[in-house]
């Protein structure tokens, strides 16, 4: 019992660690995960955890999405490339079940906290970097201060954080006065921080927040929700859009891109719209179980030697919805829908509103920002996707 004890107070301190970490380093978040690894792995009481993982349905899904990848291995062509895939979709079968089982319902105020701390140091530094204070290092530029990790990760889990921090003003009916200023301070500061940094998807997934968290501070009030959606995201828009030059020049960007598409060829946005159009023609001649987990490059390839060989090739098409497809079908589409399925419907079961309404947010905002990048297949997103889904759902009251 005392080892168990003393067991359950490491797992939970390396918790809290790789809470604060998995935001600035990849190294220290990937050495936290092999020590939780490695003593989840030789602690034993197997049986315990097999029955925990066995009996939530999210977990099944993940580990059968998992499953399917290296099956998918079967009738992939380029074998060595499926296996990157493969080892890039291990948190759904090597992590998130190991979190789920150690994760504590007490702990789990530290957990986000620790998370959120990491999230301020992030912010500051990036503030720094942007007033030219300090010399920009690693991802970060002055015109684009994210450095610790692309703009790409950065602006989805800003807004997942700020969408934490707005949370906890709006319902936290314990919060003190001091707290709940500090608090609303951090809510600006991160609003803010998220339209002078370049990440695109990130923004829109901000706003997709915002009405999501409307629609929860107005519960049942649907007409409010709606007249105050469409209040409070054209303010920020266009306050963004006239105070951020960065902000000013992506949107003004998107908008020519889009228009004139045939003579921006090489753009991100022009660029993914023919990865969508080759895709969708690979996914028609294999609709039901895709080409493999590592076809997707050599089938792209032969689709655009013929479509548009003047583009370049890819290795990812920049939508999980078509990368998914692509490599596994409807069958590996639907395996993927599933979990997020799972994760809406265990987060209704919870009675503390912070977990339902995060447990729903989360594979909402997810849903939405996979439409622009693969963002299962990233370090830090999946990272943070897997780890709160570890505890966002989990029945702490079954033994």
């Amino acid at each position: 019992m005392y080892k168990n004890l003393n067991l359950d107070k490491t797992y939970q301190s390396l918790l809290i660690m790789l809470a604060f970490l998995m935001p600035l380093t990849v190294f220290g978040a990937n050495l936290m995960i092999v020590i939780i690894c490695v003593l989840w792995l030789i602690s034993g009481n197997y049986k315990s955890k097999f029955d925990q993982i066995i009996n939530n349905k999210l977990m099944i899904a993940s580990i059968v999405f998992f499953c399917l990848h290296v099956v998918g291995l079967l009738w992939t062509e380029d074998f060595s490339w499926g296996l990157h895939i493969v080892h890039k979709m291990w948190y759904f079968i090597g992590l998130l079940p190991i979190l789920y089982t150690i994760v504590r319902k007490n702990d789990i105020s530290k957990y986000i906290s620790a998370f959120l701390l990491a999230i301020l140091i992030t912010e500051v530094c990036s503030y720094l970097v942007w007033f030219e204070i300090i010399a920009p290092f690693k991802h970060a530029t002055v015109e684009n201060p994210t450095p610790f990790m692309s703009h790409i990760s950065y602006n989805p889990i800003l807004a997942f954080s700020t969408y934490i921090v707005l949370h906890q003003i709006f319902f936290n009916k314990k919060i003190t006065n001091f707290t709940f200023s500090l608090y609303t301070f951090f809510a600006i500061s991160m609003t803010i921080n998220m339209f002078i940094t370049g990440g695109r998807a990130g923004q829109v997934v901000f706003f997709v927040m915002l009405s999501i968290l409307i629609f929860q501070v107005l519960d049942k009030q649907r007409i409010k929700s709606l007249v105050a959606i469409f209040i409070v995201i054209p303010v920020i828009f266009i306050g963004a859009y006239n105070t951020s030059n960065l902000f000013h020049k992506r949107v003004n960007l998107v908008i020519d891109q889009v228009i004139n598409c045939s003579n921006w060829n090489y753009t991100s946005v022009c660029l993914r719209i023919n990865f969508a159009k080759n895709s969708w023609q690979v996914i028609k001649e294999n609709p039901v179980i895709g080409v493999g987990t590592g076809d997707f490059p050599n089938e792209y390839s032969k689709i655009n030697q013929v479509n548009s060989p003047e583009l370049p090739n890819a290795t990812n098409p920049h939508n999980m919805y078509t990368l998914i497809l692509v490599q596994l079908g409807l069958v590996g589409f639907f395996s993927m829908l599933s979990i997020f399925y799972y994760q809406i419907r265990l987060s209704f079961n919870s009675p503390k509103k912070i977990i339902r309404d995060a447990g729903i947010t989360l594979p909402l905002l997810f849903l939405v920002m996979m439409l622009s990048e693969s963002y299962l297949l990233g370090h830090y997103t999946t990272l943070m996707y897997i780890f709160f889904s570890s505890f966002l759902y989990k029945d702490f009251e079954k033994k």
